[in-house]
């Protein structure tokens, strides 16, 4: 018997800590909800916005108690400090479960490219943080291995010192350690595998890119799985979601399609999902949080980082009210008609050093010909 009850112990020892590996996707009961969007990198916007919030203290230590802090994705590539930022998040994953809080940084687009292989928003800060004092002779076993495959693929091919050149300006000192932390055994590939695309907080849902129709019907718990997969097996990548411009990780619908086409999709999540609100990023707006649809859908990347301005916003849901906290100062966040909208805008632009950039979005407002979003590129 108490071999058995021995056993017993194990087996829930075991599966207690395979919970702990899963993100959870769905929470009740939250009170308080800080809702943080693309970061690209920028270690001291992110860092500015946190203490604004009162998640954090002059030290980085967190200091937000219970309160859930949802980081939507896209903390990678065009600024400098990417490193530190997922550094600081795991930090404070730690604290805030300590402090009966959670963090949920969510994959976006740029994490799953990092993970599997599309490097083209990577900063050249971003390699130089992975370099140690053995990366020259590790890049030049690298280029020794490319030039003995070269002889047995493509014997043609001219390995001279132009060449070399080209190849080292392509795999810069710290290249192939950041290949290793992003792999299934590295630091923040491990990291970025374990995390969710999607999440429900009481009303509210959470993801990066937004749920087309194509996704609609899909539960939250399939939609996670189904992206972990394809970043734990590459097979898996081709006609799959994490790539799908469709999909949770790169859908812009619900930041640039017309109102009057979008509503009855909007409906349709809102009903899937079991939610009122859906929050995303990745579409920069033209400053500062911006509601659509009356608020049923959230868009939160204000272009924090440096590389689009340096803009500090946020969304705080509290209590469930949903507040932006804009340079530092809470704001309502409008939900009904242009009007509501207008006034908002104001207060916030009357925030920002001037001139803000809000300005040309208040006109387009006055006019009636507003653009809520806009890509920040055709990729991206």
């Amino acid at each position: 018997m108490a071999k058995r009850m021995g056993w017993l112990v194990i087996l829930w020892l075991l599966l207690c800590s395979l919970q702990v590996l899963v993100a959870e996707d769905v929470w009740t009961g939250v009170e308080r909800v800080v809702a943080i969007g693309d970061v690209h990198g920028d270690l001291q916007q992110f860092a500015a916005i946190l203490q604004s919030a009162a998640l954090i203290d002059s030290r980085n230590r967190w200091i937000g108690g219970k309160t859930h802090l949802v980081q939507t994705g896209d903390v990678l590539d065009r600024g400098p400090h990417s490193r530190k930022v997922m550094d600081l998040l795991m930090e404070l994953e730690k604290q805030a479960r300590k402090a009966g809080g959670v963090v949920h940084a969510l994959i976006g687009n740029h994490e799953a490219m990092n993970v599997y292989g599309d490097l083209r928003y990577v900063s050249p800060e971003e390699y130089a943080a992975f370099r140690d004092a053995n990366s020259e002779a590790v890049r030049d076993q690298f280029f020794k291995e490319h030039v003995e495959e070269l002889k047995r693929t493509s014997p043609d091919v001219k390995v001279d010192g132009d060449y070399r050149k080209k190849w080292e300006t392509s795999h810069p000192l710290g290249y192939f350690e950041h290949r290793v932390a992003f792999g299934p055994k590295g630091k923040y590939g491990k990291w970025i595998r374990r995390h969710n695309a999607v999440i429900r907080i009481d009303d509210s849902l959470f993801l990066h890119g937004g749920i087309s129709p194509k996704y609609a019907s899909m539960s939250i718990q399939l939609i996670n799985e189904t992206v972990r997969a394809e970043l734990e097996d590459f097979s898996k990548l081709k006609g799959g979601m994490a790539m799908d411009p469709e999909g949770p990780l790169w859908c812009r619908g619900m930041a640039e399609k017309e109102a009057s086409l979008l509503a009855p999709e909007v409906e349709v999540v809102l009903r899937s999902f079991q939610c009122q609100r859906i929050v995303i990023g990745h579409t920069v707006t033209d400053g500062t949080v911006i509601p659509r649809l009356a608020g049923k859908v959230v868009l939160i990347d204000a272009g924090m980082a440096s590389f689009y301005g340096g803009r500090q916003a946020c969304l705080l849901l509290e209590k469930g009210k949903a507040v932006v906290m804009h340079r530092g100062q809470k704001l309502d966040l409008p939900v009904e008609g242009n009007v509501t909208l207008l006034a908002f805008l104001k207060q916030a632009a009357a925030l920002d050093p001037a001139p803000s950039p809000l300005e040309a979005y208040i006109k387009r407002v006055e006019s009636g010909a507003a653009e809520v979003g806009r890509s920040k590129d055709s990729l991206q």
